[in-house]
């Protein structure tokens, strides 16, 4: 923990600012998977139709500029549940690459380097485990990397983990959501009869591949037109609303809506092609449709709905959760505990968001950096991608770009002109910021934009 501690070279703002309340509440995180933050109603998508989101929404505190620090499954995953950045908590990618430095890491521990991977949850600790200490009990379901649910913290949970057959990333786990979400529904009416309060993780692999809807939903999208494969996407992504749907009419009816604090996000963005699979500037890019999503958050009584103008960051989850339920973590966390504002309604301080990008495989499971893309900060409505030379795991997406890229987000939300070369003062200010968040100095040898 003293080494995960060593790493937070930044201002990081304490967890423990907590709304009065006469018992903590239940938590309940909605966890979308590979889709791109316009694809909703509320988002204003001209095909797809979310009804249930469309009313979260207006149910919630919702920031449409929503962000996660790391646009890829694992690692997106690993900061909700931890609180860290990647390069913090260590998880950067999806798995450890067969590199040199991994196979001497495994032979030194005599353990299966993805074992070690998986640990670094043992080193970080998880939201579940800090839950506990409240008398939460908690449930997985959906996605899930880090072995099984109980070494996350989970009271109960689907995911058996490695080395268990398609452990992976959630083995039993992943038929939630497609295969109906009675196991999470009985946990809640379990908790809820015992007198618990309650977290539940539901990430349902969707609308993730495979793209396989209903027929029903399917031939809907196909009856306006839109070619088979991109259908099919849209599809799931109804899909996957009725599901939330489901969920959300759950809590309502058992009359405990009052008493939970429902949050959405997306794990990462995504362009579907017409061949089936995502655009080099979505899932694992750090660009706007990789990296951007719609956060909403929702307690009927505590938190007003509104439509907020502020940057908001899946980072921030972890302390926001902590206060709402009075809970003090193991130290502080970099993100934002944003329950005052979300409660009184006034303005969040703040207008610089940070993030990161690595390689699909980690290449030094105990050297973040040795995997490291990009860096990237978001001030106002300006954006600064730095790229390095990190190792490439399966496939580089997008291509790199040996210069600095700075983006104008409120005339260009496309990234479509780099504005750098005609703005070089503001290129150096928004490095300041990135250089005042963390410098990656193990690899500064291999900066690609060198001064």
């Amino acid at each position: 923990m003293n080494r995960i501690l060593r790493l937070l070279p930044f201002l990081c703002m304490v967890a423990t600012a907590t709304v009065a309340t006469s018992k903590p509440p239940n938590i309940v995180l909605i966890l979308s998977d590979d889709q791109g933050y316009t694809d909703y109603g509320f988002m204003g998508h001209a095909d797809i139709e979310t009804p249930n989101l469309d009313k979260l929404a207006r149910e919630s505190a919702l920031f449409r500029r929503g962000y996660v620090p790391t646009a890829l499954c694992r690692p997106s995953l690993m900061t909700l549940i931890t609180g860290l950045y990647s390069h913090q908590n260590m998880t950067t990618g999806n798995d450890p690459a067969g590199t040199p430095a991994n196979r001497a890491h495994a032979e030194k521990a005599g353990r299966d380097i993805r074992e070690l991977l998986i640990s670094h949850i043992d080193r970080t600790g998880a939201l579940p485990q800090w839950l506990a200490t409240k008398g939460y009990v908690s449930h997985q379901s959906g996605k899930w990397w880090e072995g099984s649910f109980q070494r996350g913290g989970f009271t109960e949970g689907m995911t058996n983990g490695f080395p268990n057959r398609g452990g992976r990333h959630g083995d039993a786990g992943l038929t939630i959501g497609r295969d109906g979400i009675k196991p999470v529904t009985d946990f809640i009416d379990r908790s809820v009869e015992a007198g618990k309060p309650f977290f539940v993780w539901y990430a349902p692999i969707m609308p993730h591949t495979p793209h396989n809807p209903p027929t029903r939903l399917l031939e809907k999208y196909l009856n306006k037109k839109v070619q088979e494969r991109i259908a099919k996407y849209y599809a799931m992504c109804e899909w996957f609303d009725e599901t939330c749907g489901s969920l959300l009419d759950h809590i309502d009816n058992s009359g405990i809506a009052e008493d939970t604090l429902v949050i959405y996000v997306t794990d990462n963005g995504w362009i579907q092609t017409g061949t089936g699979g995502y655009g080099p500037r979505s899932k694992r890019s750090p660009y706007e449709l990789g990296t951007r999503t719609p956060i909403m958050f929702r307690w009927p009584g505590k938190i007003t709905p509104a439509d907020r103008p502020e940057l908001c960051s899946s980072i921030d989850f972890v302390p926001t959760v902590l206060a709402a339920a009075d809970v003090k973590g193991p130290h502080d966390f970099p993100g934002l505990n944003l329950l005052p504002q979300l409660t009184s309604g006034d303005p969040i301080e703040r207008d610089t968001l940070f993030g990161e990008s690595f390689a699909h495989d980690i290449a030094d499971i105990e050297n973040p950096q040795a995997s490291l893309l990009y860096r990237w900060v978001i001030h106002g409505h300006d954006k600064l991608l730095l790229t390095y030379d990190g190792a490439p795991g399966k496939m580089k997406y997008p291509p790199l770009s040996d210069a600095p890229q700075l983006y104008n987000l409120k005339d260009d939300p496309g990234e479509h002109v780099n504005v750098a070369v005609t703005n070089p003062k503001k290129v150096k200010a928004l490095r300041a910021l990135l250089d005042g968040w963390y410098v990656p100095t193990e690899r500064q040898a291999d900066l690609r934009h060198k001064e």
